[in-house]
C-alpha cells in the first residue's frame, strides 16, 4: 500500500470514529447523568462523554454545577476538566484526519490565523469559556499538527478552570439555600 494512500485511509478511519462516538454518546445522552453516582470518576467519565461529541450538545456543565454543590469544587472541577480535555480529542483528531471538513465552516479561517499566532493561548482562552467553536478549535490544532501534548495540557487548563467556575457556582447556589 503507498504511504499516501495508506495515509488516507487513516483518516478516513479516524473521521469514522470520530462520528459513530459523537452519534453513540449523543444517543445514550439521557443515561450519561446516571454516572454521576459514582463520584470523582464519574464525573471524570461523564465530561469526557460530554465533550467527546463533536458539535453535538451533551450535558456536562450541568452536572458539574450539580455535583459542586455535592462534593467539594474544586476536585469536581480537576476531574471535569481532566475528562473533558480528553475528550476535547475528537475535534483535535476530527482535524487533523479531515482538514477539508473543517475549512468549510466560516469561523474557521479566524481560529486557524489565531491558532497559527499564538495556538497555546487560543487553546487555553476557548478551552476557558463556555462557547460552541471550541470543536473546531479543535479541529484547527490537529489540522496544524500542534502537539498532542501542547493541546492537551492548554485545553485541560482552560477545561479545569472553566469546570472550577460551574463547581463553585452550584456549591455556592445550595449554600445560599441553607
Amino acid at each position: 500500500m503507498k504511504p499516501g494512500t495508506r495515509l488516507a485511509l487513516i483518516r478516513i478511519l479516524a473521521l469514522l470514529f470520530v462520528i459513530a462516538i459523537s452519534i453513540f454518546i449523543y444517543s445514550i445522552r439521557d443515561q450519561a447523568e446516571k454516572l454521576a453516582v459514582y463520584g470523582y470518576p464519574g464525573i471524570f467519565i461523564l465530561s469526557f462523554l460530554a465533550y467527546a461529541t463533536v458539535l453535538l450538545p451533551a450535558p456536562g456543565v450541568a452536572v458539574v454545577f450539580t455535583m459542586g454543590a455535592v462534593f467539594n469544587p474544586v476536585v469536581v472541577a480537576l476531574a471535569a476538566g481532566a475528562g473533558a480535555a480528553l475528550g476535547e480529542m475528537t475535534g483535535y483528531v476530527a482535524g487533523y484526519s479531515s482538514q477539508g471538513v473543517a475549512e468549510r465552516a466560516r469561523i474557521y479561517d479566524r481560529l486557524e490565523r489565531w491558532m497559527r499566532i499564538n495556538g497555546p493561548l487560543t487553546v487555553l482562552i476557548l478551552s476557558a469559556v463556555p462557547n460552541p467553536f471550541f470543536d473546531l478549535a479543535g479541529a484547527a490544532a490537529g489540522v496544524l499538527r500542534m502537539p498532542v501534548r501542547k493541546f492537551l495540557v492548554w485545553c485541560w487548563i482552560g477545561e479545569t478552570a472553566k469546570m472550577m467556575g460551574f463547581a463553585v457556582l452550584g456549591s455556592l447556589s445550595i449554600k445560599g439555600f441553607s
